[in-house]
């Protein structure tokens, strides 16, 4: 059975869980490949995730003339 896709907010806590068991340094050394290798696939997914949420907020900046307009969230 496949495992359900987890959202960003699981996904960061489950890297934080992950981060937290590498830098304890007991896990063998199989263990804590697996573990990286997971960390990086979630890592991925979340940063799908925000670069989707971002174009979302792009399309919501409007000018004046209804124009589309890109601004750097940072400004907006």
């Amino acid at each position: 059975m496949a495992e359900k896709k987890k959202n960003f907010e699981e996904s960061m806590h489950r890297i934080e869980e992950i981060v937290s068991l590498l830098e304890r340094g007991d896990a063998k050394l199989e263990e804590s490949i697996a573990l990286f290798d997971e960390g990086t696939k979630l890592i991925q997914g979340c940063s799908g995730l925000l670069d989707k949420a971002e174009q979302k907020v792009q399309k919501l900046l409007i000018t004046d003339e209804k124009a589309a307009a890109e601004v750097p969230f940072d400004e907006g």
